[in-house]
């Protein structure tokens, strides 16, 4: 018997109905002999139509009012799942964060994850029951109801896994696990059957969207081995079927994955690129660019600096789309006179490629296939960064799926591995 954490999304919960499939799903777990405790997000498209409604009356909402508004649809779930396990002659107990308690800072909206008191969990798992507690939200030192943030139900269940001890944490969406790529963009891409947690980190910060990255940071942080697998199967599937279906995101390296060399292709349509032009090359000008943008909360990602020339040299880096025009302001009014730069020029019309691969620390080559493939399909690079197993590239974004394609295919990831 082992205790096992299962989290369900919002498509998972979307409706009573489906709300029966996963009660269906736990319940077999549980007549296996496993302990379960279950976190669930809000039935789909509720917390987006409780932030709509909170807009309707002030056009910025309170922080604190909003995380009270947004949090609710997470106890709405894990309260009508309580019952579809009742109804299945499953005992089971429903807890709101607070209750558990799940403690975190106090950044409304966007709040953080310290520490998650397991006593009453354990107390009812000993007695018997499925236990469920509301993923997305907790509550901090002062008493007041906090959420963590789009995704933040991934980084609650691997938080109670990680808190329990977990033998796994299985994270039911609406895809059967993790792939080579997109398979909207390249129909080719492969179910990977393994991904270590440094892959899946580089692949989640880069523009994959199966897991939010501080549930992978978690599960790193803590070793909790998880599984992202498909919640859209027949509920009664046998159980050792479930068990070894979907991605496994283990911390152990193989062989088999060294000889990997590339694990996946990830990217990203929402980069925006700005360079400072002819800035004056001397000490501690990196920062009199970057600190101000750093203090309007804005985050940078790429960044590359010029040769210097006459004394000058071209600052460039990108971020998110949405904080562009915010940046640009930032620098226009803070930075360009202050240096004695020239002038901003801006792209938001770019998009970040990238190839991941832990096999990519022992096999030379692999940036150059990928700057000659990418050469060959005439798309012209305007930044790169590198890690120890990851290339990314910054490109036009009208040549985004086409690089993604091209390069999946010259890295072989269409190909079914030898076993």
């Amino acid at each position: 018997m082992a205790l096992i954490v299962h989290k369900y999304g919002g498509t998972s919960m979307g409706s009573v109905e489906r709300i029966k499939n996963v009660a269906r799903r736990v319940a077999k777990w549980r007549a296996a002999g496993h302990q379960i405790v279950v976190v669930p997000s809000a039935m789909s498209g509720e917390t987006n139509r409780l932030i709509g409604l909170a807009k309707e009356i002030q056009e910025h909402p309170d922080p604190r009012e909003l995380d009270m508004i947004a949090s609710t649809g997470e106890q709405v779930s894990v309260g009508l799942l309580a019952l579809a396990l009742k109804a299945q002659g499953v005992d089971a107990r429903s807890y709101a964060g607070w209750q558990v308690p799940v403690r975190t800072d106090s950044a409304y909206t966007k709040a953080r994850i310290a520490s998650i008191d397991d006593a009453r969990i354990r107390a009812d798992l000993d007695a018997g029951r499925v236990v469920i507690v509301t993923g997305f939200q907790g509550v901090d030192d002062d008493g007041n109801i906090t959420t963590l943030g789009r995704g933040g139900s991934d980084t609650s269940a691997v938080a109670v896994a990680a808190a329990l001890q977990a033998a796994e944490c299985l994270i039911y969406t609406d895809v059967d696990g993790v792939y080579t790529t997109d398979p909207r963009v390249v129909p080719e891409a492969r179910r990977l059957n393994v991904v270590s947690f440094e892959e899946m980190l580089e692949m989640a910060s880069l523009g994959s969207k199966v897991l939010q990255i501080r549930s992978v940071e978690f599960a790193g942080k803590y070793r909790v081995p998880t599984r992202v697998l498909s919640s859209l199967t027949d509920p009664m599937i046998p159980l050792e079927e479930e068990m070894k279906s979907g991605t496994l995101i283990t911390f152990e390296e193989d062989e088999k994955m060294e000889a990997a060399v590339v694990s996946g292709i990830a990217f990203s349509r929402d980069e925006a690129k700005i360079t400072v032009v002819a800035v004056p090359d001397k000490p501690g000008v990196a920062f009199s660019i970057l600190g101000p943008v750093a203090a309007a909360n804005i985050d940078v990602d790429m960044i590359v600096q010029n040769q210097s020339v006459a004394g000058t040299t071209d600052f460039s880096f990108t971020v998110h789309r949405n904080e562009f025009k915010k940046a640009i302001d930032v620098l226009n009014t803070q930075v360009v006179k202050a240096i004695g730069a020239l002038e901003i020029v801006a792209d938001d019309k770019v998009c970040k490629v990238s190839i991941v691969g832990i096999g990519m620390r022992s096999h030379a080559g692999i940036a150059s296939l990928m700057f000659k493939t990418l050469s060959e399909e005439g798309i012209n690079i305007q930044m790169i960064s590198t890690s120890e197993i990851k290339t990314s590239v910054v490109i036009e974004d009208k040549y985004m799926e086409l690089a993604v394609r091209a390069l999946h295919k010259a890295f072989g990831l269409d190909q079914t591995p030898e076993q």
